[in-house]
Parts: C-alpha cells; sequence; structure tokens
C-alpha cells in the first residue's frame, strides 16, 4: 500500500491540493523526491533523513519514492518537509495509516527533529477549511492557522511530540487563541502647517481611493503628507483584512501570525528594479504592488525610478491584479493599491524660486517631467502643486484638523459608496460613475471647455466625475454639481508639463 498525505501548492495567494504519497519497495537503498520538486523540495530527504536520525528512527533498507501529485505541478518551497515525512513514518508502520485523512500538513523539518515555521500557513489554513479538514503546522505558525478557521489545528514545535500524539501516547497542548496586536499609530495630519490644498487633496484621495501626484520643490512636505495618508484611511473590511493577510503570510511578513488591522503603506527606494516592483524572480515571488494591495504605495522622486519599473504600474492600476509569465507557471497576484507619488518641478527642484533655480529652466523641467510616461501620468486622478512656504505660515498658525477628525469624514464618504456601488469610486465601474455623478447642462458645458482646453483623454473626463463624485460624497451630497465639477477639473489641471 502507498501511504498518503495531503499538503497545498501556492500559485499567488490561491493553493492547489497536494497529494504526498510514499512507497517503499525492494532494490538499493535511495529516497527520491519526484513530481516537479525544486531543489528546496529535493533537499527535503537529507533535512527528514537527518530528522528521524535525531529521533532515533533509521530509514528502511529499500527503494523510497516520495510522489507529489499532481506531477505536473511545479512544488516549491520547504514546507513539503512535514508531509513527506509523516507520510514515510506510516509507510514504514510507525504511525497509522490513516490518521490525517482528515488533515493538511506544512512545515519545515531541522535537523535535530523540530518544526520550523513556514510562509502561506494563512492560505493553507483557509485552504483545509473550505475542504472540511483540519492543519498540522509549526507551533510558531498556530496563531496564524487560526484565522483560517479549520476544522482543527494540531501545532507542534517537534517531530516526536507530534507522533506521540497521532499515537494517542501523549497530547499535544491545546492551540492558544491569537491575540491582536495594538493598532498602530501614524503620524498626525495636524502636525501640517499651511498647504490647505494639499490637506484638501489628501482627504479627497483618501475618501475615494484616488492615485494621488504631488509636485513641488524639496522640503515643501510632500513626503510628510504621503505618510499621514495611512492615519485618515479606514480601517479594512474582514475581507480585505484576510486578502491584505494572506499576502502578507505568502511573503512570509506576517508578524506575530496577527490579522492586518490597518492598511499596508510602502514606500520603496528609487532604485527598486521591476521585479520587485511588480514581482518575478525565479519563484515568482509578490513585488511591492501586491505588498501594498488594499493599501498605499509612495514612489518619492517618482522621476527618479527606472522607467521600466513605473511604466509596468499601468496594467496594474487599471485591472487590480499583475500576471507574472514564467516558463513553467504562470501566477496572478492582487494587485488594487492606491498609488501616491511625489516629485521636484526639475532635477534642481528650484524652478519657481529664481534665486535657486539653475540656468536650464525651463527646458530642464521639461527634460525632468517628461521621465513620466503620458499614459501614466494620465492615471493620477489628483496632480497637485505643493509649494514652499513662507515663515509666516509655518509658526504662529492655528492648530489644524487631527487624523481622527479627517478619517471620520473619509470613513462617512466611503460607507456612501459602499452603499452605493459595494467598492471605492476609484474602482467603480464606469457605467455606475456616469449615473451617479451625471453633469447638468451647465456642468456639461464646463466639462466640454476642460476637455477641449486641456486636451483631456476620455480616461481623463472619467476621472474628472471620479472625483466629483468624491467631492459631493465628502459633502454628503446626492447629486453632483458644478462646484464638485469645477474643483475636481482643477486637481487634473495643476501639474504643468
Amino acid at each position: 500500500m502507498v501511504a498518503s498525505v495531503y499538503t497545498v501548492a501556492f500559485q499567488g495567494i490561491d493553493t492547489i491540493l497536494v497529494e504526498v504519497q510514499v512507497h517503499c519497495m525492494s532494490g538499493l537503498p535511495s529516497f527520491t523526491v519526484v513530481g516537479l520538486a525544486d531543489k528546496a523540495v529535493g533537499e527535503s530527504r537529507e533535512r527528514i533523513r537527518a530528522a528521524l536520525a535525531a529521533l532515533g528512527i533509521a530509514l528502511p533498507a529499500k527503494r523510497i519514492t516520495a510522489n507529489l501529485t499532481p506531477a505536473d505541478l511545479q512544488k516549491e518551497g520547504a514546507h513539503y518537509d512535514l508531509p513527506i515525512a509523516l507520510a514515510l513514518l506510516m509507510e514504514m508502520d510507525i504511525l497509522p495509516r490513516h490518521c490525517l485523512q482528515d488533515a493538511l500538513a506544512a512545515g519545515e523539518l531541522s535537523l535535530d527533529g523540530r518544526i520550523r515555521k513556514v510562509p502561506g500557513i494563512l492560505p493553507a489554513s483557509v485552504a483545509a477549511a473550505a475542504l472540511g479538514k483540519g492543519i498540522v503546522c509549526p507551533d510558531e505558525n498556530q496563531s496564524e492557522a487560526h484565522w483560517g478557521a479549520p476544522r482543527f489545528i494540531l501545532p507542534a514545535s517537534g517531530l516526536m511530540e507530534l507522533i506521540q500524539h497521532l499515537k494517542g501516547q501523549q497530547l499535544l497542548p491545546p492551540p492558544v487563541l491569537p491575540q491582536l496586536d495594538q493598532e498602530e499609530t501614524y503620524p498626525d495630519l495636524a502636525d501640517i502647517q499651511g498647504q490647505e490644498t494639499a490637506r484638501r487633496a489628501l482627504e479627497i484621495a483618501a475618501a475615494g481611493g484616488h492615485n494621488l501626484l504631488m509636485s513641488g520643490p524639496p522640503g515643501a512636505g510632500k513626503s510628510m503628507l504621503a505618510s499621514r495618508l495611512p492615519g485618515i484611511l479606514p480601517q479594512p473590511s474582514a475581507k480585505e483584512a484576510l486578502e491584505i493577510s494572506m499576502i502578507l503570510s505568502i511573503a512570509g511578513k506576517l508578524e506575530h501570525g496577527s490579522m492586518a488591522r490597518r492598511r499596508p503603506y510602502r514606500d520603496p527606494h528609487h532604485s527598486i528594479s521591476m521585479p520587485a516592483m511588480v514581482g518575478g524572480g525565479t519563484k515568482a515571488k509578490p513585488g511591492e504592488v501586491t505588498l501594498a494591495h488594499r493599501g498605499v504605495l509612495f514612489l518619492d522622486e517618482l522621476p527618479e525610478f527606472p522607467r521600466q519599473a513605473i511604466d509596468a504600474l499601468r496594467q496594474p492600476l487599471e485591472t487590480g491584479t499583475v500576471s507574472i509569465a514564467r516558463a513553467q507557471q504562470h501566477v496572478t497576484y492582487p494587485a488594487r493599491f492606491q498609488l501616491i507619488a511625489a516629485m521636484n518641478p526639475c532635477r534642481c527642484g528650484y524652478l519657481d524660486i529664481p534665486a535657486k533655480a539653475c540656468g536650464k529652466a525651463p527646458r530642464c523641467a521639461t527634460e525632468y517631467q517628461s521621465k513620466i510616461s503620458g499614459p501614466l501620468l494620465d492615471r493620477f486622478d489628483l496632480q497637485i502643486d505643493v509649494p514652499a512656504l513662507a515663515f509666516t505660515e509655518l509658526h504662529n498658525q492655528p492648530k489644524r484638523e487631527s487624523s481622527a477628525v479627517v478619517r471620520a469624514r473619509v470613513a462617512a464618504a466611503r460607507a456612501l459608496q459602499e452603499q452605493r456601488s459595494g467598492t471605492t469610486n476609484a474602482e467603480a465601474p464606469v457605467n455606475q460613475i456616469e449615473e451617479h455623478a451625471m453633469p447638468d447642462s451647465e456642468s456639461q458645458k464646463l466639462l466640454e471647455k476642460a476637455m477641449e482646453h486641456f486636451n483631456l483623454t476620455m480616461r481623463g473626463y472619467h476621472r474628472i466625475l471620479r472625483l466629483a463624485r468624491t467631492i459631493a460624497d465628502l459633502e454628503g451630497s446626492v447629486s453632483v454639481f458644478t462646484p464638485h465639477f469645477a474643483e475636481a477639473i482643477r486637481y487634473r489641471t495643476l501639474l504643468a508639463r
């Protein structure tokens, strides 16, 4: 007979059920793993051999074959160690053959028999729950496994205690319920002095999930404004929190096994490569656009990013997904993020300050801004100038609204959008936006003039409708009026090219 234990393979954040079969037969002693296993999986036989030896268990002098089925699916990762070892112990009659028929198993083995933490336990736990099964996992992953709500959880720190539990000789300690981490705190929007236009644009961006581009000289406060955006965003819904946590689990970045309570905020350096931005590499790992899913991706000094890396953002911004094609696999990751970018108006940064501007102005501004392609620029719903402030604007100013006050307005606006279309205005279908942001005759004339004067594309037109709808939502207005359209047009045309 063939002993088998079930586990999962990962394709993006999706899981595929994998049956681990082990068979021992007469022949020259050997241990072979088949089924399109990568190097980490192939090396599992040495870790298993050493782990069993540490427990005083010797491999039989037979031809041992471990098959990972479906055989035509690429298998990656060290989490196959535990299911292969358990199936082998069943084949050696050390464990009952059907003791794990209602469970999935995942974990890495140390040479001394300890079971080490592995990434991806949360998606594996969700898969186990969908199949009506439990999960056997490392003790360090038990908090993460709880959130998938499987039928049961068997967390073990070592292979010996797991064997004794499955044989009924000694029970494992019951799983410990996970504790929610304290909510993360963010810099307060009240710290921003002046910059009323930028503060207003940031609130609109948060309320509708819009992309925002800020242009201004060094030290004007662009990075400070961006760092305060997470503090005014509402908490993710239960579905969004699960998506965010599953991505972090796959990437091995889910800290303390706790569910995400805030939206992610990613701010990669401008030296980033295209695979690091959108995902890829030999194992098609998630990139920054996926790690920012349902959150914020902040790109400071946007023109300094490699052209290939920032142009690769165009497709994820439209579809909310990123597809990574490799010779042996095709992986699709979610990438529904909010893009916030900052840039200087020119390379020296002081285009509008004659005392500091270089001698190449304004040609240097044209060359510098041309590093951003027109199609990418068109995907920024809000494009604003962030000017340098005078000394009097920085001191002796009244205290501004705090992040908590602004977040309450943002949450109310998003609740209206959720009730109306089930998503934010930035993601809502075009037909719904046209229906709920229908301009009257006066607004239509204004839009026509803006289209002609600023040579706006149809995408730009619909972005104005989305912005106007968000501005009306912030006011609690059912209809969209001419002042809402006028403000939306102003945010689309402030950045000169």
